[in-house]
């Protein structure tokens, strides 16, 4: 228990270079404080004391901002920077070395039962403001930029940004955001759809004027 301790407080300096000295971090790091809060209700979680367990895990979130589910598994090296906003479902799985910002969700889409959470790899990074959403696995080494909103998979070694998030760089060679076989917009590809259908309307309403316009004019005409 001590060791994971020790390799809790290391990995805040590892990751936070305001970090002055030990007692400090011990003291006034917020998502230090969730995640040790987090163990102490998993533990109660796995042997089905659900409500104690929700009573640590609501007690550390009105304490520190972060709302951590008891029943999410979390890895080792595990660190949240700043904090403030984050909320974690129920089965959602993180692994070890990962980095997260303020204000980001890993959500479920629904009342779904089972898994319906998402799964993060080892070493990702979450920026701040994103929101994974989904049962569904981000990849190994793979980063979520900040605000993106990521709904699908998401592949090893893979930077995502955007609304809805896009793979723009794998494996580090970067994608062109034109290739729609790899970023498909459901929201641009409904506007363009809409445009069609507006388009074909205002056709067929112009070739109705026509016809009403011409009878009139071969009428006028003979007499």
């Amino acid at each position: 228990m001590f060791a994971r301790i020790r390799s809790d407080i290391q990995t805040v300096f590892d990751n936070d270079p305001a970090a002055r000295g030990t007692f400090e971090v011990i003291f006034t790091y917020s998502g230090l404080h969730a995640i040790w809060a987090h163990r102490i209700a998993h533990w109660f979680y796995r042997k089905h004391m659900y409500t104690i367990a929700r009573m640590i895990s609501q007690f550390s979130r009105f304490m520190t901002g972060i709302e951590i589910h008891p029943g999410a598994q979390i890895g080792q090296r595990f660190f949240i920077d700043h904090g403030m906003g984050i909320v974690i479902g129920e089965t959602c799985e993180i692994g070890d070395d990962v980095l997260m910002y303020h204000a980001v969700t890993l959500g479920g889409t629904g009342k779904e039962k089972g898994k319906r959470h998402p799964t993060i790899g080892n070493n990702v990074v979450i920026s701040a403001g994103a929101k994974v959403v989904g049962s569904f696995t981000v990849g190994d080494n793979s980063r979520i930029g900040a605000n993106s909103v990521v709904l699908s998979e998401v592949p090893a070694n893979s930077t995502v940004v955007g609304i809805p998030g896009k793979i723009v760089k794998r494996n580090g060679v970067r994608i062109d955001r034109l290739d729609h076989s790899n970023n498909i917009d459901p929201l641009m590809d409904l506007f363009r759809q809409m445009q069609k259908q507006i388009d074909e309307l205002k056709e067929q309403l112009e070739q109705q004027g026509e016809k009403q316009v011409q009878p009139k004019i071969e009428h006028g005409g003979k007499s």
